[in-house]
Formats: structure tokens, sequence, C-alpha cells
């Protein structure tokens, strides 16, 4: 097996090497949105109930003990309570688009590695394959095939291993990408819902 990754030379360790960091990033997001994942029509209510009494420190720190985007935008609402109905919905988008690069931090390495991974697999495929077939230019001729088999093997190996990461890597991407649109999504949303919410705090005060 280690005979493998030596003969496979610098591009498959480059393929490993690109493995590792797409799993950490894969480990790293989940994570990130196992931990940011909140019962957000829960703490919605709870926030709401809280303003409604004019408790807006406690609506402060019910969203500061679910640290959240969707929280994120709760607490900037509530900070600019004071501000007109325009201005407040501008700066809960501005706080919107600011959770954005937080959400797909890392994605884009993701994906990257996912396109590159078969190209990397593909050019160790081909310098394999010419140093193979340097070998039968210099000799003329192989008595035994099997020498130029074994080494077209070995080149195809790095195709292989290029495919074995980019093809998770790409499923991740994908999912991890339209786990990220659906979040974007709902904090459209909530950017309206906040707006209501402070109009309808401000009309019961």
């Amino acid at each position: 097996m280690l005979d493998i990754f030596i003969k496979g030379g610098v591009v498959l360790w480059t393929i490993i090497l690109l493995s590792v960091i797409a799993l950490a990033i894969v480990i790293e997001r989940y994570l990130y949105f196992k931990r940011i994942r909140t019962d957000e029509e829960k703490l919605f209510l709870r926030v709401k109930s809280a303003i409604s009494k004019g408790h807006f420190d406690e609506a402060m720190a019910i969203c500061d003990a679910s640290p959240s985007p969707f929280s994120s935008l709760l607490k900037t609402g509530i900070e600019h309570r004071e501000r007109s109905p325009y201005e407040r919905k501008e700066v809960l988008k501005d706080t919107a688009a600011q959770e954005v690069p937080r959400l797909e931090k890392h994605i884009g390495a993701l994906g990257t590695i996912a396109h590159i991974s078969p190209l990397l697999g593909l050019l160790g495929t081909v310098t394999g394959n010419i140093r193979a077939f340097g070998v039968l230019g210099r000799f003329g001729s192989v008595g035994d095939p099997s020498i130029l088999a074994k080494g077209i093997s070995e080149a195809l190996i790095t195709t292989a291993a290029g495919l074995i990461v980019a093809i998770p890597a790409t499923i991740f991407y994908n999912a991890l990408t339209s786990r990220v649109n659906g979040l974007i999504v709902r904090m459209e949303n909530q950017v309206n819902e906040m707006t209501l919410l402070l109009e309808g705090g401000e009309a019961e005060q």
C-alpha cells in the first residue's frame, strides 16, 4: 500500500492533502450549523412576549442565550428599535448580509477541491503514462507486456484517487450550499417578521 502512495508521486500526495482539507471543512461546517441551530419559532415567541411587555433587556438576553443568525437579527432590531421602520429594516438587511459570509465560510474552498481533484488525478495519469511510454521509447520494445501494463495501472491510481475525493466533496458541497441558501431565504423572511414585531411592540407601548 505504501508503495502505491510512493509511486503516485507528488500529484497523489496533493490529492490526499486536499481530501484532508475537504474533510476538515465538512466537519467544521456541520458542527457550526449544529451549534447555531435553534428552535426559531420558539425563540421568536419568547422575544415577542418580552417585547410586548417592554422588557427589551430580557429580549436581548434571550437572543444572547441562543446564538444564531436569527438571534443576531432579533438583537439588532431591538438595539435599533428607536429608529424609523425604514431605517430599522435597512439595518436588519445589513445585518442579514453580514451573516451570509459566516454561513458560506470555507464552502467555496470545498467546491474548488471538488472541481480540481479529478483534474489533478488526470494530470497524474498523463504524467505517469508519459513515464511509462518513455521506458518503451528508450528500449524500443518491452518483452514482458506486464511491465508496461503495471506502469499504466500505477498512473491510473491518481485518476481513481481524484474521483474518490471529488465525488463526496461534490455531494457535501451541494448539500451545504443548499443548506446555506435555505438559511438565507429564512433570514430574508425574518427581516420582515422582525420589522412587524417591533412595530407591534411600539404600538402596544
